[in-house]
């Protein structure tokens, strides 16, 4: 009886596992992580996420040794591992969950496929969440994700028969108690990082449906309310501490007892909310596993030239990522999410706004930094939700959002811009928004000297905006793109949900709503 190996990737959990379910049932189980050091040089890696992972394998190392099992890390090419080990152990069957991820997995996985028909190693994989593969059309999406979030979770059984590899895996494998802290990817603290694990997991899902999530639906659009009333499960997610399925039935049963309790209260509107964005994560990243390319590719191909990525100005790049742009807001926003590695959606969607209309900054670079700050990096949502809001989907509204007006709005009397821009510590409510327009006499006052304390803004805010509208304008003007945004409807747009409408009442959220509210 070959040795059944189970892969993890981004699904770092027992419970709620097909492939680990299957493997304990079919014989001796050796539960496998893979370093790989190539993955770890892509441009979208980072620290905070190695950091969050790790915390997330000791975790499931004790969780897997309840059943009698322990979790094998090794380092190196995942293919070449795999061979290694089906000699070794004198065969192996592999089972996995499938993974849309960056270009650099999209072709790992490849390569894996075709290496273990060239090696007869028997290659299992399954979904873990909304995302068919092959998907033939978009119109029964809505249908399959419902069915499969209804689904029972998978429970593996209690025990398990372990298998003891031998000496020359036991010396080729990293012990839990080693897993290095650092490696030197992506060298940008993150003091305020999430912790990783399920048990950080289960404990966010419980006072979010408890307690936190009352106001979730009034207090998601501002970073002052965000970090409180929104779930903070997306880097769960995205690791696979939680599965979705979970975290949508156990979603389903507060909220519909809610309903009965209160319908219209807003705890109900607020879960209402809630379910919208769990469904429109699996639909973003539906669109990169049906068009990989969307990573480094406009989504809408008439929008090619629009911006020239090769011509993105590295000051105005730097003074983005460090949060230095002279626009208080945007710049306290990037760094909180410096500190953090989170920020709410509406403000990551103005943080892309300014650097791809305001900065005029093709997409992509910025895509790359982004990714790096993000803790709950997903590729699928990352490089979609990106083109969405910097207007090269060719079906979206476009969103140039003026940087003043959400200061205004969000922190109206700029007590989080003080918080974060230190050097406007002392400036008043009226002038923080905008401290360009203080007189000198008020900067003295204040302890701010623009251009030495605070940086002068890298562009007018009110000018770079029209002359972005123009720009697209005389772009759209001089193309015929028609064609072109009905087959990105036909092959990403969302459609109405399938003739059976789920019990829970979930209606579509207006397109350009935020999937990482979460």
């Amino acid at each position: 009886m070959s040795a059944q190996l189970v892969w993890y990737k981004r699904d770092l959990r027992t419970a709620d596992h097909a492939p680990l379910a299957r493997a304990m049932v079919e014989g001796p189980v050796l539960p496998v992580y893979v370093i790989e050091p190539d993955y770890w040089r892509q441009p979208d890696s980072a620290q905070r996420h190695w950091a969050f992972i790790r915390e997330s394998l000791i975790e499931l190392d004790a969780a897997l040794a309840e059943r009698g099992l322990r979790l094998w890390v090794f380092e190196g090419e995942a293919m070449a591992i795999f061979r290694w080990l089906n000699a070794a152990l004198g065969g192996i069957t592999l089972h996995a969950h499938e993974e849309t991820g960056n270009a650099w997995t999209h072709q790992r996985d490849r390569a894996v496929r075709r290496g273990c028909r060239e090696a007869g190693i028997a290659l299992h994989e399954v979904p873990q969440f909304g995302v068919v593969r092959p998907l033939a059309s978009r119109d029964e999406w809505a249908g399959h994700w419902e069915r499969r979030m209804k689904a029972p979770p998978v429970c593996p059984p209690a025990t398990a028969r372990a298998l003891d590899p031998g000496a020359a895996v036991h010396a080729a494998a990293i012990p839990i108690d080693r897993l290095p802290a650092e490696r030197g990817w992506g060298q940008i603290a993150c003091p305020g990082r999430q912790p990783g694990g399920r048990a950080a997991g289960e404990s966010l899902l419980a006072s979010f449906l408890a307690t936190r999530g009352e106001t979730y639906r009034q207090g998601m659009a501002s970073p002052v309310s965000a970090g409180e009333v929104c779930s903070r499960l997306s880097p769960h997610i995205a690791y696979g501490t939680l599965s979705l399925r979970e975290i949508v039935q156990t979603h389903r049963r507060r909220w519909m007892a809610l309903k009965a309790e209160a319908p219209r209260s807003h705890w109900a509107r607020s879960l209402k909310s809630f379910e919208s964005r769990l469904h429109w994560h699996c639909h973003f990243i539906q669109k990169l596993e049906d068009e990989p390319a969307l990573e480094w590719r406009n989504m809408h191909r008439g929008y090619d030239g629009l911006r020239d990525e090769s011509q993105t100005d590295p000051e105005r790049l730097a003074a983005w990522i460090e949060g230095r742009t002279g626009l208080p807001f945007v710049d306290a926003c990037m760094r909180q999410l410096r500190a953090e590695g989170w920020i709410n959606f509406r403000m990551r969607a103005m943080l892309v706004a300014v650097s791809s209309y305001h900065l005029w900054m093709h997409w992509r670079e910025p895509a790359q930094a982004l990714a790096r700050l993000f803790t709950d990096y997903e590729p699928g949502i990352h490089y979609c939700q990106f083109q969405m809001q910097s207007g090269t989907t060719g079906i979206n509204t476009l969103r140039i959002y003026n940087p003043v007006k959400q200061s205004r709005d969000q922190d109206p009397d700029g007590a989080y811009i003080r918080h974060w821009l230190p050097a406007l510590a002392a400036v008043p409510g009226e002038w923080v928004h905008e401290p360009w327009r203080m007189p000198g006499g008020l900067q003295r006052r204040y302890g701010v000297r623009l251009g030495r304390d605070y940086p002068w803004p890298v562009v007018d805010h009110e000018q770079a905006a029209r002359d972005a509208r123009a720009r697209i304008k005389a772009h759209r003007e001089q193309r015929d793109l028609a064609r072109e945004s009905a087959r990105v409807r036909r092959q990403h747009a969302s459609r109405s949900p399938a003739p059976e409408r789920p019990r829970s009442g979930r209606r579509r959220p207006p397109p350009g709503q935020g999937t990482l509210d979460l």
